[in-house]
């Protein structure tokens, strides 16, 4: 199974553990949102990962196929940043945590998170289907 799946999955296991750290924050955010001088915090990890894995600009990997061209990335050292480098402005309400984005962007966290584990588990079924059928 691990010439199978290994890199595959563990590359969704990684965007599956930042989504979730992604969640946290923006919980975080909303839990805070009548926090005096509170400034919300993002966690950002798609670039990083894109460059990482060394996608194109179609989107697709530069390395399919052992025979391909190299790639050079190790998904166990991969991490996501959290924005750190944040300078508030004094515009008033602009650099508070606005509930209906934090909102939106735990909506959309969450189908994205949901699209990867269902990706998972068709892979999964896929792998179970062909032994079943290979054992009949």
């Amino acid at each position: 199974m691990k010439a199978l799946f290994e890199e595959h999955i563990l590359v969704m296991e990684k965007v599956l553990d930042l989504r979730l750290q992604r969640q946290n924050v923006v919980m975080g955010n909303i839990a805070n949102v009548n926090t005096r001088d509170y400034k919300p915090r993002q966690l950002a990890f798609e670039n990083d990962l894109q460059t990482a894995l060394q996608l194109d600009a179609k989107g697709k990997m530069a390395r399919t196929n052992a025979q391909h061209m190299p790639s050079e990335f190790d998904v166990r050292g991969f991490q996501g940043k959290g924005l750190t480098e944040y300078k508030p402005r004094v515009v008033y309400g602009e650099d508070v945590v606005d509930l209906d984005k934090e909102m939106s962007a735990m909506a959309k966290n969450t189908m994205m998170y949901n699209a990867v584990s269902d990706i998972i588990s068709k892979n999964f079924a896929g792998l179970q289907t062909a032994i079943q059928e290979g054992s009949k």
